[in-house]
């Protein structure tokens, strides 16, 4: 089975971000940037599954700026076998990013697709359901255990209502939940041999897709600071305060 694995580069989850003076968006100059953390989940899912026997190839795909092969090259010391870039400078919507991997997965011939259920930079949580529709396959998000027997992948789900268990036969959209596994630790010597793996590079046009914009951010700005709290005699005064103030109650 051929296994490919979309990751994203974002903004590192331990960067504070800052909003650019103009409103256009987030300032990432000079940001400390990684791979999403739910992409770097599948990846790990991906190798496990490898290594189980389930799985021959691991060929991970990203898609935005030169600098997401350095992701690529992480998701390559992990264990992922081969890296593809689609490169471009242009801002890529889910719609866009989704209809680029239905290229490559068509390209590549793959049977199962897993990326993380959303991006820490934006939380759209859409790629992977568009993705499905796109290939017409079957999907299983938010998927927090996965098991591959055939040409059937049984997924337990994490909906609002608890956990639900689902049998879906391969080809499939995968998408991973927190708890689906613990990455593992990128080795020194695992880096230095990811450097050596094959990298291709390929820009939209190759693969007949349009990444223009659909949508337009109008402005970006920050929550409204929290304000101080303060201290109440008693309790008949905090519930008074939280009838006329706060309107809780």
């Amino acid at each position: 089975m051929k296994v490919l694995v979309a990751v994203k580069r974002v903004v590192d989850y331990n960067v504070k971000i800052r909003v650019k003076s103009d409103g256009s968006g987030i300032d990432t100059a000079g940001v400390k940037m990684s791979m999403n953390p739910f992409d770097e989940i599948a990846v790990e899912e991906a190798v496990r599954l490898k290594e189980a026997g389930a799985a021959s190839d691991i060929v991970a795909v990203s898609c935005g700026v030169a600098a997401c092969g350095e992701t690529l090259r992480t998701a390559m010391a992990i264990g992922a076998d081969r890296g593809v870039l689609v490169e471009t400078d242009a801002e890529l919507q889910p719609l866009a990013v989704a209809k680029l991997l239905a290229a490559v997965a068509k390209k590549e011939g793959v049977d199962l697709v897993i990326l993380g259920k959303q991006a820490i930079d934006d939380d759209s949580n859409q790629t992977g359901q568009m993705l499905a529709a796109l290939l017409g396959w079957s999907q299983a998000t938010f998927a927090s255990r996965l098991l591959i027997d055939g040409a059937q992948a049984t997924v337990t789900r994490e909906v609002d209502g608890g956990l639900e268990t689902i049998a879906v036969k391969l080809p499939a959209v995968i998408t991973t939940d927190l708890r689906l596994n613990e990455p593992r630790y990128v080795t020194l010597p695992n880096i230095m041999k990811a450097k050596k793996k094959p990298l291709d590079m390929l820009k939209p046009e190759d693969l007949g897709v349009d990444v223009t914009p659909r949508l337009k951010t109008l402005k970006v700005v920050e929550p409204p600071k929290r304000g101080a709290g303060v201290k109440v005699p008693d309790v008949a005064t905090l519930i008074s305060r939280l009838k006329t103030e706060a309107k809780v109650i």
